[in-house]
């Protein structure tokens, strides 16, 4: 197979170019990675979803031994719908030191600069491999990475540390807050608006359990803890769809409503979930039966994330330091698959390309000067991979 050169600019004008938004497919863009790949006998495994709709790819660069790092990044993206976009969102626009474009800060520039300096890579020759991982849906619960860990953790050699590529502006992030998103379905009782007494409105009763995330919510920031370094320092809760109901004169039957929380590493997910469900056991649920004897409440867990927890003397932040010359880390509260890898025993650290305060905004965009510190510590990643 031919191979193919391309600057890191340039495949930051592929990748963008291929439309990943979570909803779609990103075979497109994992087909042409893998024919890349493959020109330079780079040795490559999919994991696919249960529709084969999607895939994650690992591929290793250098010896097929244990240890070494892993590059992980995502390739969805989240949508542009609704947005005011001043240019085709999937074609990179450059203007005063800047790239515009769907994915360009998260991050698709991150995943282009590995990918362009693989031949860089494969000429040093390594003597620790450099592992690149790209996941799909990530954007929607992290949930592709999944198999590909365990793909990893099962038939593969271990490596030592992985690099999540997020946006953290070049700067080193040791920890992130856990993410659960869950689902609230209602089951009432429709009647005649006049009739109270015949039905159980299922929009009442939501809007009770709403009341009480609120609740929970103040309580957590009142108990801020402003020494943790997250901004905010509390865990955050957040409804964030709803919908219910057939007519302003009919009593609801159903309701449904999604809402999240994201946890303080050492705050317990199970005990808020407990705390929500004996709400709903002693308080709503009766409330709505009153009069709708089968009225029905459940909560289903949609996706989860665990926490990225700072590492004591961590192998990958030690080797980030190291590399980037920086003394200082840092805690954010998005989330990321850190925490996954973690729970299979791999030192994990976030240090990436761009600003997350451009992530999903209309005109997405990344500094020029983000993707040449990329390319260095990349290159730098490298030489240290090179040494003995």
């Amino acid at each position: 197979m031919a191979r193919q050169t391309f600057t890191t600019r340039e495949m930051i004008d592929r990748l963008i170019g291929f439309d990943t938004t979570s909803a779609l497919s990103n075979l497109a863009l994992i087909d042409f990675v893998e024919d890349y790949l493959h020109g330079y006998d780079v040795p490559t495994r999919r994991t696919a979803n249960a529709e084969g709709t999607k895939a994650n790819l690992f591929a290793t660069i250098g010896p097929e031994i244990e240890g070494g790092i892993v590059l992980s990044g995502h390739t969805d993206v989240v949508p542009v719908t609704g947005q005011n976009w001043a240019s085709d969102p999937f074609t990179v626009v450059e203007q005063d030191g800047r790239l515009y474009g769907r994915g360009t800060s998260d991050m698709k520039s991150f995943s282009a600069a590995a990918l362009a300096l693989v031949p860089e890579f494969l000429a040093r020759p390594l003597k620790k491999p450099i592992h690149l991982a790209l996941s799909y849906d990530e954007e929607v619960g992290c949930l592709g990475v999944r198999s590909l860990i365990a793909d990893l953790a099962a038939n593969l050699p271990r490596p030592a540390m992985v690099i999540i590529g997020e946006p953290t502006s070049m700067r080193i992030v040791n920890g992130h807050k856990g993410i659960a998103v869950y689902e609230t379905r209602i089951t009432g009782q429709a009647a005649h608006s006049s009739q109270p007494h015949r039905g159980g409105n299922a929009i009442i009763a939501a809007a009770m359990l709403i009341d009480f995330i609120r609740k929970m919510a103040e309580e957590k920031r009142a108990n801020a803890m402003p020494e943790s370094g997250y901004e905010p320092p509390y865990t955050t809760f957040n409804v964030g769809v709803i919908e219910g109901g057939t007519a302003q004169n009919i009593i609801a039957q159903n309701c449904n409503f999604q809402w999240e929380h994201r946890t303080l590493p050492g705050d317990d997910p199970a005990a808020i979930l407990a705390s929500y469900q004996g709400f709903v056991a002693e308080t709503v649920l009766p409330k709505l039966r009153e009069f709708a004897p089968e009225a029905e409440i459940s909560t289903e867990l949609r996706s989860s994330v665990p926490a990225l927890m700072p590492e004591e003397e961590g192998a990958a932040e030690q080797l980030v330091r190291l590399l980037t010359g920086l003394n200082a880390s840092e805690v954010v509260s998005f989330a990321t698959e850190g925490g996954l890898f973690q729970e299979i025993g791999i030192s994990t650290v976030m240090c990436g390309p761009g600003s997350i305060d451009q992530a999903h905004q209309p005109n997405e965009f990344i500094d020029l000067s983000q993707v040449e510190l990329c390319e260095s510590f990349l290159n730098k990643l490298a030489d240290w991979a090179a040494s003995a």
